[in-house]
């Protein structure tokens, strides 16, 4: 009788100890994160286990933002979501995967680190490239992501066109300065890292318009020396924006864990591992640290030249809206 008792026992304290460390979180995020997440996920399953005492697991999900973003929608059981432009999670939002408030849920919009657009050239800059302007010159490959299709050309275009608006053009103005530009993009690539691939490894065009954090990715890729980063004088503020899936924690009930994971990306060590990857920390002393990384440059956000993302949205990047009709596909 007494074996009995202890074999019961033993089972459940077994089965109790796998309840406990049983908790797993999905992360489903863009691609060009996958470097910084891995580093992340290392400094809060440690802090987790210290704080609490508890074992946590965390998986990776990674894609295109938007790609991932439906993804999500279409039953993809990822605890929380960390992308890079604020209208993929706007998607989730109003299906109701995400809460509608999700950019109140945290500080800065719900968005830890930002990033900004800048000119990869190649070794030299042997077209002497330096602002906006130059990509407009003729004869000039410039290389970007379609708008229509990913983030990263989302903000690129954006860029561009409140360079121009910040220079005092109008929007007739702007819009043929952005075509210019388009002009001399010979094919539009697929998301970021379909960008440094034609860049690099096909070794087409003179310039890639991409976020500064891809430069980290490339020198650790390809071997640092092959391209200069070129800050232009202006550029956009890109937020990288996280939520909970309020659909997965409700069902896993994994929400006071999913919220400490986004909540820890505002903590100076992980402010300190984005800084690393070439993200642009929240936090002013951790920015300071890393001045030589994140050259000072006049930077504009999306709201103050465009009104919102979702108007940037329903009037450049819609079918038949301002990108439509300044570029047609090659």
């Amino acid at each position: 009788m007494k074996k009995l008792t202890h074999t019961a026992l033993a089972a459940t304290l077994a089965f109790s100890g796998l309840a406990a460390s049983a908790q797993t979180l999905l992360n489903a995020s863009y691609d060009v994160a996958r470097e910084f997440y891995k580093d992340y996920n290392a400094v809060f399953i440690a802090n987790y286990k210290k704080t609490t005492g508890k074992d946590i697991k965390i998986d990776q999900a990674h894609g295109g933002s938007s790609a991932q973003a439906r993804a999500v929608n279409d039953g993809l059981d990822a605890d929380v979501v960390t992308m890079n432009t604020t209208t993929d999670v706007d998607f989730l939002a109003g299906t109701g995967v995400v809460a509608k408030d999700w950019q109140k849920r945290f500080p800065n919009n719900a968005s830890p680190t930002t990033s900004t657009m800048l000119f990869l050239t190649r070794n030299g800059n042997p077209k002497n490239i330096k602002d906006w302007d130059d990509l407009t010159r003729p004869g000039i490959q410039v290389i970007v992501v379609n708008p229509k299709t990913g983030g990263n050309g989302r903000m690129a275009y954006l860029a561009a066109w409140g360079y121009a608006k910040k220079k005092g053009a109008s929007d007739a103005q702007a819009a043929e300065f952005v075509g210019k530009l388009y002009k001399n993009v010979p094919v539009l690539a697929k998301g970021g890292r379909d960008a440094t691939t034609i860049f690099l490894q096909r070794n087409i065009g003179d310039v890639l318009v991409t976020f500064e954090s891809e430069v980290v990715s490339v020198d650790r890729e390809f071997g640092a020396g092959k391209v200069d980063a070129i800050h232009p004088s202006i550029s956009i503020v890109a937020e990288n924006p996280v939520a909970v899936v309020e659909r997965t924690v409700a069902k896993k009930g994994t929400g006071a864990v999913a919220k400490a994971y986004l909540d820890y990306l505002y903590s100076e060590e992980a402010q300190e591992i984005a800084a690393k990857h070439a993200l642009r920390p929240r936090s002013q002393a951790v920015l300071r640290r890393h001045a030589n990384t994140f050259k000072p440059l006049q930077l504009f956000t999306v709201d103050e030249v465009f009104g919102s993302f979702a108007e940037a949205q329903r009037v450049h990047f819609n079918d038949g809206g301002q990108f439509d009709k300044i570029y047609t596909v090659k």
